[in-house]
């Protein structure tokens, strides 16, 4: 399965890397505007660098899947023309910043009977995937209540580097950028919310970004129970947890750790907790961290996907999803 990376910074060169590494992937070529990484990227990797996506698709070599990891704003419009170009995406987190622009993904990934994927890795983390199963299979009976809190650090040693990061067209809220996996979260095991309020602060980010820094948001579950979801990248010096908490019927849970990867606490009525595998460790780029490195996990899923042999893990279906709900939540704000 041939693949070419769009954008290689943090998140693409570890696309890149992962690849080259991946039994039944290869690399073919790298695509980002900063020319004067040529050098250096064409001899780590061993492929051809292009300046441009229109420049590669005009005269690169052939691929089978395009990976999508440049500034949030570029995502939807490189994800079409990948589709019409023939290839498969995949894209990373967020899909887009406007519901429409992630539905004009779903409409050309249909129209050119191509798979568009989206970059939710936290739906491959063991406490995740455990979680899903239990709710699937009915253990925690009628949901009460579902909490989930993002406390972390995104300083000016995050923002300050980049030109895009932290402005609001292109880079389009906190929710996009740092927590959208955590609403996918939300999605994916307990469906769609409705009756939403929000507030929203910048309590330490004034002229280091455009958006606010926090937010606390309260839902209904659409098929039942109620939620919050507090978020803030104004915790000083480094991540103070990523958690989620249920109160349900049959029990109540909490998965935790700075980044979800640890379940803290399971009473459930009838239910033994099994031994889970570890999670993997976090991204790390330096001065802080992300959440846990599942990408190995995407890429695998995105070659046995395109080969038919297993269902898309997150398919561009629910990464409009994830937007939509995002849209939904910020058009609360009144400023």
């Amino acid at each position: 399965m041939r693949f070419v990376i769009c954008g290689v910074g943090h998140i693409g060169r570890r696309h890149a890397t992962l690849v080259s590494r991946q039994a039944g992937a290869q690399l073919v070529a790298l695509i980002d505007t900063r020319t004067e990484l040529k050098t250096a990227l064409e001899a780590e990797y061993g492929v051809p660098f292009f300046a441009s996506l229109d420049e590669y698709l005009a005269k690169g070599p052939a691929a089978d899947v395009l990976t999508v990891a440049t500034p949030n704003y570029l995502h939807a419009s490189q994800a079409v023309a990948g589709l019409q170009h023939g290839l498969h995406v995949v894209v990373e987190k967020p899909m887009a910043l406007h519901t429409a622009d992630a539905e004009a993904i779903v409409r050309a990934a249909e129209q050119a009977g191509r798979c568009a994927f989206g970059v939710m890795q936290n739906r491959y983390s063991p406490p995740a995937a455990w979680l899903k199963q239990l709710y699937d299979a009915g253990k925690l009976g009628q949901i009460y209540l579902v909490q989930i809190n993002c406390f972390w650090n995104r300083d000016a040693r995050y923002y300050q580097p980049s030109p895009w990061k932290g402005t609001l067209a292109q880079d389009g809220g906190t929710l996009f950028t740092q927590f959208s996996h955590f609403v996918d979260l939300l999605y994916w095991v307990f469906g769609d919310i409705t009756n939403i309020a929000a507030r929203f602060r910048d309590f330490n980010h004034q002229g280091v970004i455009e958006f606010e820094d926090s937010g606390l948001v309260t839902f209904d579950l659409v098929r039942g129970g109620s939620g919050t979801l507090q978020y803030s990248t104004a915790v000083w010096d480094r991540n103070l947890e990523s958690s989620l908490t249920v109160v349900a019927e049959h029990g109540s849970l909490r998965i935790g750790g700075q980044y979800m990867d640890q379940v803290e606490y399971c009473h459930l009525r009838d239910y033994t907790m099994p031994e889970l595998a570890p999670t993997n460790p976090a991204n790390d780029y330096g001065a802080y961290q992300g959440s846990a490195a599942n990408h190995v996990q995407v890429i695998e899923n995105v070659v046995d996907t395109v080969r038919e042999r297993c269902s898309a893990t997150t398919n561009a279906s629910e990464g409009l999803k994830v937007v939509e709900i995002i849209e939904r939540i910020y058009q609360l704000k009144t400023s």
